[in-house]
C-alpha cells in the first residue's frame, strides 16, 4: 500500500475536483489545489496555454490527480470540441511533465479519463481489456490518456480512472435531470435501451482514494458500479426516488435538433461497462444497486 497523506488535486474547483478535495480533507490528508488564477480557493494557479505549473504545487506531494476538462454537456461546435480537447490534454501533459521534472515526485498519478474510450456498443459488456470504440469522445480519451506517458516514464505510477456518471444533486447528470423530474416532467430519452454506467459520488470518491494506495493497480480503472442500467430503467428508479411520475418520453429527433452530435454521443448513445479491475483488486461497494445510490446521495 502506497502511504498518501499530501494530495494535488487539479480542477480543484470543479464538480468531482472540489468533493475529493473536502473528502480528503475530512480524512485528515493535506490537500494542495490546483486551477486557474478565475478559479476561487485554489493554493496553486496554472497558465495551460503557456504550459506553466510552478513545480512546488507536486514537488514532495505523494499523490496528484487531474480533473480539468471543459465541459462536455453543450452542443459541439467546432471550437468547442477544439477546447474539450485541448483542456484535457494539455493539463495532463502538463502535470506529467512537471512531476518528472521534479526533486521528489510523486509516487503516483491518477490521470482521470473516462469510460467514452469504449464508444457506443449497443449491448456488450465491456472492461479494461475491451478495445477503443469510434467516434469524437474516443479519440478525446485516447489522446488524454497518451499526454500521461511522461509521468509514466519517469517511474511515477499511473492510473487512469475512466469515470462513469457520477451521480450527485450539486452537478453532472443528476443536477440536470432533477428539476425536470421533480416537476413530474420525467422519462426516458429516445428508445430507452441505451446502457447508462454510473457511481454514486459517494462510492467514487471512496474508489479514487483506494487507487491511490493500491500499489498493484495501474493503467485504466473503470471507476463505475457494477450494475449499469439502461435509460429507461435510470428513469424509472429516478422517478421512484423522487415519487414522481417518468413517463415522458423525449423523442430522439428532438435531441438531435436541440444537441447535435453531443446528443448523439452522450444521450442516445451509451456504454454497458462493468469495473472488474477495481473489483479484482478487493475494492467494495457501499452502494452497488442504482436505487439505495440515488436514496443516499439526494438525502431521501
Amino acid at each position: 500500500m502506497t502511504t498518501v497523506s499530501t494530495v494535488a488535486i487539479a480542477g480543484a474547483s470543479g464538480f468531482l475536483g472540489s468533493a475529493f478535495a473536502r473528502h480528503l480533507t475530512s480524512e485528515g490528508l493535506a490537500v494542495r489545489r490546483i486551477g486557474r488564477r478565475s478559479s476561487r480557493g485554489v493554493d496553486f494557479h496554472w497558465d495551460l496555454n503557456a504550459g506553466l505549473l510552478d513545480p512546488a504545487a507536486l514537488d514532495g506531494a505523494d499523490a496528484v490527480i487531474n480533473f480539468a476538462g471543459a465541459t462536455i454537456a453543450q452542443r459541439w461546435t467546432r471550437e468547442h470540441k477544439q477546447e474539450i480537447l485541448t483542456s484535457r490534454v494539455r493539463s495532463t501533459e502538463v502535470l506529467a511533465k512537471t512531476m518528472a521534472a521534479v526533486q521528489t515526485p510523486p509516487e503516483v498519478f491518477l490521470a482521470t479519463s473516462a469510460i467514452g474510450f469504449y464508444g457506443s456498443r449497443g449491448d456488450e459488456l465491456l472492461d479494461e481489456s475491451s478495445s477503443p470504440g469510434t467516434g469524437f469522445l474516443v479519440e478525446v480519451v485516447q489522446q488524454w490518456e497518451r499526454a500521461a506517458a511522461p509521468a509514466r516514464d519517469a517511474g511515477v505510477r499511473v492510473v487512469y480512472p475512466r469515470m462513469g456518471l457520477v451521480m450527485h444533486p450539486d452537478g453532472g447528470a443528476l443536477a440536470k435531470l432533477l428539476p425536470v423530474f421533480n416537476l413530474g416532467g420525467g422519462g426516458k430519452i429516445g428508445s430507452g435501451r441505451q446502457w447508462m454506467t454510473w457511481i454514486g459520488m459517494h462510492d467514487a470518491l471512496r474508489a479514487l482514494q483506494f487507487l491511490m494506495v493500491t500499489d498493484a493497480r495501474s493503467g485504466p480503472v473503470n471507476v463505475c458500479a457494477p450494475n449499469p442500467v439502461t435509460n429507461a430503467q435510470f428513469s424509472h428508479t429516478l422517478g421512484e426516488v423522487l415519487h414522481r411520475p417518468a413517463l415522458a418520453t423525449v423523442p430522439e429527433f428532438a435531441v438531435k435538433l436541440m444537441f447535435g452530435e453531443m446528443g448523439e454521443e452522450t444521450l442516445l448513445s451509451g456504454q454497458r461497462v462493468s469495473p472488474k479491475c477495481l473489483l479484482g483488486a478487493g475494492f467494495r461497494f457501499d452502494f452497488p444497486e442504482l436505487g439505495p445510490a440515488l436514496h443516499h446521495e439526494l438525502g431521501k
